[in-house]
């Protein structure tokens, strides 16, 4: 091989070598600034995480939580029903401030721009310095807020148990707009394709322009719906609390498969996560469920010892998710067979939020995990 050949080989090689790094780097490093990770709530980490995570560090807050953490840089932020937004350090566990809203905190914090943004069950919404805990604003709603945020463009989404689903301006407050459904919105709304997706407890999957606050297209399924549509594809895919799980195309509204779990209690009040062709639900009758993207059709089910509302998160090849049992599973996304698991003693409701090779779950006896 000649010289000039082999150098170019060398540098090539180097250079692969140097994007693997530099990838794999970006997925270690990668936050969840939400409560699926991303605004089309897929519910994928985009950091690695160890094949067997150890307890790194615990923080007891003395107050149930239901709030799925929120990870930006070396902070990790989350609600308590004691009225408590806690940002505690990431690498060692250690509190960094509290800001007391007005009312318990279930809905999971969303990071954006240095700052983060929450309601509470007293219905009222707030945006704070995510460096100092600081308030920035507030804005009051009709009901109470179990709906996490969404970001989009300048703006926030939330939706209120007052039926309405918002569209505030981060920076000032200011309502943009406000879209008035037949229901509470409980859910987290999706953003994806310009569009607001919510799926209410009217039963009808919405599909909104992000940019007016007009209805674009609507699915009526009839049973109602409290977990957040995840997109992919085209489609959202969401389960109801009377157990359907449906596949929404979100240009028209067309209904592109639906499949029922009606044995002990199918209701879903997690919401999906979806990677390929993989949509992976979980369900009140003890089960994480993998179904076929495009069909619908059931490709394996993994049974807990109870009610898994804990929404599923996919990290590579596994998928994690806490249940009423106690227990924070890995099961392999392929088999869902469990690969991992670990008792936390008290119920887990939160969702698992993956970020710099860490995972952050809290519990209902106030315990808040991190594993890496």
């Amino acid at each position: 091989m000649c010289r000039a050949v082999r150098c170019s080989v060398v540098k090539g090689l180097l250079a692969g070598v140097l994007l693997c790094a530099f990838v794999g780097v970006a997925a270690a490093s990668a936050d969840w600034l939400s409560f699926r990770g991303d605004p089309m709530m897929t519910g994928v980490a985009g950091s690695t995480l160890s094949s067997r995570p150890r307890l790194l560090w615990t923080y007891e807050t003395g107050s149930s939580v239901e709030s799925t953490a929120a990870i930006a840089g070396d902070s990790v932020f989350f609600g308590t029903k004691t009225r408590a937004l806690v940002c505690v350090s990431l690498s060692t566990g250690r509190l960094r401030w509290k800001f007391l809203a007005k009312d318990a905190i279930s809905a999971s914090p969303c990071y954006v721009d240095g700052r983060v943004f929450v309601g509470d069950e007293g219905g009222t919404f707030y945006a704070v310095a995510a460096s100092t805990g600081r308030l920035l604003w507030k804005f009051n709603t009709g009901d109470k807020i179990m709906s996490s945020a969404t970001p989009t463009g300048s703006g926030i989404l939330f939706g209120s148990y007052d039926n309405y689903l918002y569209k505030l301006d981060r920076a000032t407050g200011k309502k943009q707009w406000s879209f008035k459904s037949e229901a509470q919105v409980h859910c987290a709304p999706c953003f994806a394709d310009g569009r607001a997706i919510i799926a209410g407890c009217d039963g009808v999957v919405r599909m909104i322009d992000a940019a007016t606050g007009r209805q674009a297209a609507a699915a009526s399924i009839g049973p109602n719906f409290g977990t957040a549509p995840a997109y992919s594809g085209g489609c959202v895919y969401v389960g109801s609390m009377t157990g359907e799980y449906v596949s929404v195309r979100i240009s028209d509204g067309k209904v592109i498969w639906e499949t029922a779990v009606k044995r002990n209690n199918g209701a879903s009040y997690a919401s999906a996560a979806v990677l390929g062709d993989a949509v992976v639900f979980a369900s009140r009758n003890n089960t994480v469920f993998r179904l076929a993207r495009t069909t619908g059709r059931a490709q394996w089910v993994f049974t807990a010892r109870d009610a898994v509302d804990s929404s599923p998160v996919i990290v590579g090849n596994r998928v994690f998710f806490g249940s009423d049992d106690g227990n924070l599973y890995a099961v392999d996304l392929g088999t869902g067979k469990k690969v991992w698991s670990f008792a936390a003693g008290a119920g887990i409701t939160a969702s698992p939020a993956v970020g710099r090779g860490r995972l952050v779950i809290g519990t209902l006896d106030g315990a808040v995990y991190c594993f890496g």
